[in-house]
């Protein structure tokens, strides 16, 4: 860690009595759109002097796990296999659509608000018409077991910056980068160091690709999770963050621990992509500011708790964070 570099800075807190899985912000304002174990979607205005969130009208069966906006349209998923579609002016359903056979673990969209990914438990990424809620493409390029035949899971996706890709990561650390507008599978990568199997006290597993971001440029790849767990019934394992050339499929950079344990759940390139942003947690959680040029964790700062998901303000200094009963403002001063 580099001493010259300031830790990122809590600047705004608003405490829940829910834990927060999703989280998206209106560009151009600090609305910020977020769910989770309440079964709601609500929406807070951050920049408030008191901020209060306001329940949208209905919800979902179960755990709101993602959340996107799409112009003025939000939509969220969750664990009862939904995607709902939201009138962000008055906060009213616009339709519900079954998605996926399983949980839903992630739905974001596309820079320009066109097209909606969604990524469950089935396995499955779908893309989504972003106005018309109309399936687009199905994407099938990861096995539903594990090699230790446990059922597996899909919990990351990312799209790049000018739209023509998006990346799928499940359990095992299998990524799949995907060509949007045909839907053809165009790299894969592995990233078996995101993935714990313990074959003596639990015969279970745990980690996998848990975050994926593409760079500006759309060159790098980065994948988050969990390093090697020595007690896999607590996260006992640092936070492992891997970036590649996907293109070539080469791994360019390692990221591991640093004094912290725990999963990484969200990376979030910053300005030029030369350094990145990961949150997530074990009991504890972390904001964490990578530098890719001197390979090193650049300042770390821990959070009261496990956090789930971050959205970037309109400023590359500014990172809002989503977790157990909490959502908050960091000041990333790279």
């Amino acid at each position: 860690m580099l001493a010259n570099t300031p830790a990122p800075k809590q600047i705004k807190q608003l405490s829940l009595k829910e834990i927060v899985f999703g989280l998206a912000r209106v560009p151009g304002t600090q609305r910020l759109i977020f769910g989770g174990s309440d079964f709601l979607v609500q929406d807070v205005d951050f920049a408030a002097e008191k901020p209060e969130p306001k329940p949208f009208a209905g919800g979902h069966e179960s755990y709101v796990t993602g959340i996107a906006v799409a112009g003025k349209r939000a939509v969220s998923g969750g664990y009862d296999g939904k995607l709902i579609w939201w009138n962000l002016d008055d906060r009213s359903k616009i339709r519900t659509v079954d998605a996926h056979a399983k949980w839903i673990r992630r739905v974001i969209a596309t820079p320009d608000g066109s097209t909606i990914a969604s990524v469950a438990d089935d396995m499955v990424c779908r893309l989504w018409d972003a106005e018309t809620g109309l399936l687009k493409q199905e994407l099938k390029g990861h096995k539903e077991v594990t090699p230790h035949h446990y059922p597996s899971m899909l919990h990351a996706c990312a799209i790049s910056a000018d739209g023509k890709f998006v990346a799928t990561g499940d359990k095992v650390g299998h990524i799949v980068v995907w060509e949007i507008g045909s839907g053809q599978s165009v790299a894969t990568l592995e990233a078996p160091g995101l993935y714990t199997w313990d074959p003596v006290q639990r015969r279970h597993s745990i980690g996998g690709t848990r975050a994926l971001a593409f760079s500006p440029d759309g060159n790098r790849l980065a994948a988050g999770g969990i390093g090697l767990i020595g007690n896999i019934d607590h996260l006992e394992g640092p936070p492992r963050v891997e970036i590649f050339d996907w293109r070539t499929g080469t791994r360019t950079h390692e990221f591991s621990g640093e004094g912290s344990k725990g999963m990484v759940e969200r990376l979030i390139f910053l300005g030029d992509g030369a350094r990145l942003v990961s949150i997530g947690g074990a009991n504890d959680g972390f904001v964490a500011l990578l530098d890719l040029e001197t390979k090193s964790v650049l300042a770390q700062e821990k959070a009261p708790a496990h956090l789930f998901d971050a959205a970037p303000g309109d400023s590359a200094e500014t990172l809002f964070v989503a977790g157990f009963n909490r959502l908050a403002a960091y000041e990333i001063k790279s």
